[in-house]
């Protein structure tokens, strides 16, 4: 991640919390990836890469000082909350004498009353490896994490991305607190790469404005979205009323989980007045089911460790190979229709048709710690 030990590129801070402050305020040139700090230029080390396994999730530590992660003093300060103290499984800031609910009073960095106020975070990513070459248009949100930021471990499911070109993607950690405290936003810088993509997998689409469509779903962008620029000098995408929040959540047009209609759209095949052919092909994907956190301080993300539950290898069903997967519908002048089946035709002349694709559940859970080797982590498999 950017700033990781700090803004320095020659010393490493374990009790940094600087990349995990709010922004506010400020002109695009500085809230863009941290300018203003210095952290958009202390990138991550070499070969150092948030890993995306396509289709698959991955986990991130959130917390407000990296002190309170994995990375720093071999963990001594680690629970599994954001401020490396213990909390109960309910806590929230509700009154019991009937007086009106409160912020979390022991943390006003987490900007919440409880774990369901939470107003959820994303990732976004480009397919530049160089900030200079990263955009508004080209960072696609590809995931959300409702409910969150709450606790330290937080996991994010990943859609059907492409490869990264060498050099790999760029991506960042997002959030915008939902009230509890300044109209602010986070957003944190990361060198990132997609694991087991596959070789059909579509490019993204430009990315789109957001807008606020809690009133009316009818008004919801669909598609590809932009991140959320708001409460800044200057850069800002979305406007609301006063009091009102925008929201990587149902407010702002994003269904919990992997964004699946981010991609470019094939273009629809042509036809004639007479003719028209259909073609169908199926494929069956599953993955497991999110869960995980990254880290922050006046509750942003310091994502420092993470897991990557990738999913095992497509196969091809041998069983669909026997059947035509093309319709050829001849409309005839009578209002009477025609329909036959016609295989499709190989390169050879031979009949062929898609596979069907199916994916097994995860075979494999890899722990890795993010900033260290590329060997696995000791840390025992979830």
């Amino acid at each position: 991640m950017y700033c990781r030990g700090g803004n320095s590129t020659t010393s490493d801070d374990q009790n940094t919390n600087l990349a995990v402050n709010p922004l506010y305020n400020l002109t695009k040139e500085n809230w863009w990836f941290q300018h203003h700090r210095g952290c958009d230029v202390a990138p991550p080390k070499t070969a150092e890469f948030l890993e995306l396994p396509a289709n698959g999730e991955f986990t991130v530590e959130l917390a407000h000082n990296r002190a309170f992660t994995t990375l720093s003093y071999d963990g001594k300060f680690v629970t599994d909350w954001p401020d490396g103290k213990e909390h109960p499984e309910d806590w929230n800031g509700y009154n019991t004498d009937g007086t009106p609910a409160v912020c979390l009073k022991e943390d006003g960095a987490l900007h919440t009353y409880n774990e369901s106020s939470a107003g959820g975070t994303a990732f976004a990513i480009s397919y530049h490896s160089e900030l200079k070459d990263v955009t508004m248009e080209n960072l696609v949100v590809f995931t959300t994490l409702y409910h969150t930021p709450w606790k330290r471990l937080a996991t994010y499911k990943v859609p059907d991305l492409q490869a990264c070109p060498e050099g790999g993607c760029t991506c960042a950690w997002l959030w915008v607190p939902n009230g509890c405290g300044e109209a602010n936003m986070y957003m944190q810088g990361f060198k990132c790469n997609v694991t087991n993509a596959s070789p059909t997998a579509k490019p993204l689409a430009p990315a789109q404005v957001a807008t606020y469509c809690e009133d009316d779903a009818s008004k919801c962008v669909k598609g590809a979205k932009q991140m959320l620029a708001w409460h800044q000098l200057t850069g800002n995408n979305i406007e609301t009323e006063q009091w009102v929040t925008p929201n990587y959540n149902q407010k702002c047009g994003w269904a919990e989980g992997a964004q699946t209609d981010i991609f470019e759209q094939a273009a629809q095949p042509t036809t004639s007045s007479n003719t028209a052919v259909v073609s169908s092909t199926s494929s069956a994907f599953s993955y497991t089911s999110p869960s995980a956190v990254v880290s922050s301080s006046t509750t942003s993300s310091v994502a420092m460790s993470y897991t990557s539950v990738a999913p095992a290898s497509a196969s091809s069903n041998p069983a669909s190979s026997s059947k035509p997967t093309t319709t050829l519908a001849t409309l005839a002048s009578s209002t009477s229709v025609t329909v036959k089946e016609v295989p499709t035709t190989s390169a050879a002349g031979g009949c062929s048709s898609a596979p069907v694709l199916t994916v097994t559940a995860p075979a494999v859970t890899v722990t890795v710690t993010k900033y260290h080797s590329r060997k696995p982590s000791a840390r025992a498999a979830a």
